[in-house]
């Protein structure tokens, strides 16, 4: 078959399987990938292929930017488009299976696997994702029949941590009388930040206690701030250690005083998400008024599964602990109101119209997310600047428009909303007439995007957003993604 035959040869192509012969500048494409400038690569493959709309080489080198971007629906569209223009185009079933594996869609992504190790079964590494998918279909499956059979016990059900032994040549920080202290914090940061592993009691502990904190709060969550009070919102953290003891640095460590919102995120991606959480855990069983946590899209079972967190805790200490973070995960409230007038969550508004305060407050959040709903899209949607909704870049929830936001709050009598959830370059990013408001607080996301960070203040006596920048600073050199999946480590083809 000639075009079987031409689809494998292209695939031997340069890895990313640049086209050479974009019809505006082939070198400019090129140069895209090579510095990563991913959404220059998408803007000038979406100009050939309004030249070329027949294109399934432009469609798959589009879904490959779009990967990249983490703009997971879009990737799964054009990778089935390209396969609908040319159904033997290996890269396609590639990067379909890639799109589904991120999009957790994992029987889907098989299938794509199978076609691909079928017409090149000399291919390492589709052998070798195929494999991996093939582990996680099964787990998966191993997974719902044990749920089906017995109710779920929880983790601490079967922890004896009173009777667990801290070794004599363990010289790192310890709880007071099992309890947190500045103190205990101060040293736990210090301790992390020489790259040493706190003792697995003293986790065990942390995240007992903060699941019982936890449990007891609503789904949403409704603060006051007095005139004179202010609070600091931060966004995404995605395991970069280094970045928020900067924060704590350049805004002061969290007190009474000084009240912080961290908006979801807080692990995955970055290599030092265990380092990262336990600290935010740790300021959460302190101030347990005035430091907050909401959960993000990655405070996740399938996230953490693909992007690292998993991997990563079961590095430092066990599966059984992994097992605990997700009890704890599921635990973190949904949405936070400040002074009845600004609503702070993750992703963004709703896939319908008439959602209500009220609506959130009634959430059951001990779970998994559903693929759609209000709990699904408080922790996934995201703005877009045209009226209306449209499908999720991403492939969960919805993308909404300012006319979404304005009658979301004026329904609720809220003056505007703050999410987190994209990387910004400036680090924040004021949209639909200033009343959606995105922060992200991972700067040089994944040590490559060169994005600045931000965290805003909110003051009691107007609640107008100050907004703050800072830059990366340096980390020890562990590479972002190294406990990921290895389906995640690995090139798209």
């Amino acid at each position: 078959n000639t075009s079987l035959l031409l689809s494998v040869l292209e695939c031997a192509t340069p890895k990313f399987g640049i086209v050479l012969n974009h019809p505006n500048n082939s070198t400019d494409v090129n140069i895209c990938f090579a510095e990563k400038d991913y959404e220059n690569a998408i803007k000038y493959y979406t100009e050939a292929l309004e030249l070329n709309p027949a294109n399934a080489i432009y469609y798959s080198n589009r879904s490959l930017a779009y990967l990249r971007t983490e703009c997971y629906g879009y990737a799964l569209a054009d990778a089935t488009k390209a396969l609908e223009i040319d159904k033997n185009y290996i890269k396609g079933y590639y990067r379909r299976a890639t799109s589904n594996m991120a999009l957790g869609k994992f029987k889907a992504a098989l299938k794509d696997y199978e076609t691909v190790v079928r017409v090149r079964p000399n291919d390492k590494d589709a052998k070798m994702k195929y494999q991996e998918c093939n582990k996680i279909v099964k787990q998966k499956a191993f997974e719902r029949a044990i749920a089906s059979d017995e109710i779920k016990k929880s983790v601490v059900d079967s922890l004896d941590i009173e009777n667990m032994t801290i070794e004599d040549e363990y010289a790192g920080p310890k709880l007071e009388d099992g309890k947190v202290t500045l103190k205990f914090m101060k040293e736990m940061m210090d301790w992390f930040k020489d790259q040493k592993k706190l003792h697995r009691k003293c986790a065990y502990q942390i995240l007992v206690q903060v699941k019982e904190v936890l449990s007891k709060l609503p789904s949403l969550v409704e603060i006051t701030l007095k005139e004179t009070e202010k609070i600091t919102i931060c966004g995404d953290t995605h395991g970069q250690f280094y970045d928020l003891l900067n924060i704590f640095e350049l805004n002061g460590l969290p007190s009474q005083t000084n009240p912080y919102l961290f908006n979801g995120d807080f692990v995955d991606r970055g290599s030092f998400s265990v380092e990262v959480i336990l600290t935010l855990f740790g300021f959460k069983l302190l101030y347990p008024d005035c430091f907050h946590l909401l959960r993000g899209n990655h405070e996740t079972d399938n996230m953490n599964q693909m992007y690292g967190f998993e991997g990563e805790v079961k590095a430092k200490y066990t599966a059984q602990m992994f097992q605990l973070f997700s009890e704890v995960f599921q635990w973190l409230p949904l949405a936070q109101c400040i002074n009845s007038k600004v609503l702070v969550m993750h992703g963004g508004l709703f896939s319908e119209d008439g959602v209500t305060l009220d609506d959130l407050r009634k959430i059951d959040r001990n779970r998994q997310p559903p693929d759609s709903g209000p709990m699904c899209d408080l922790l996934w949607s995201d703005p877009q600047p045209q009226n209306g909704r449209s499908i999720s870049k991403r492939g969960v929830s919805c993308q909404f428009g300012p006319d979404v936001t304005e009658r979301f709050l004026e329904q609720n009598k809220l003056d505007f909303i703050v999410r987190s959830h994209e990387v910004k370059a400036e680090g924040y990013e004021v949209t639909h007439s200033g009343k959606c408001i995105t922060v992200f607080s991972a700067p040089n996301y994944c040590d490559q995007m060169g994005n600045k960070g931000a965290y805003i203040h909110l003051r009691g006596s107007d609640l107008k957003p100050e907004f703050h920048q800072f830059t990366a600073v340096p980390h020890p050199n562990v590479k972002p993604m190294a406990y990921a999946n290895t389906l995640m480590q690995m090139g798209m083809m």
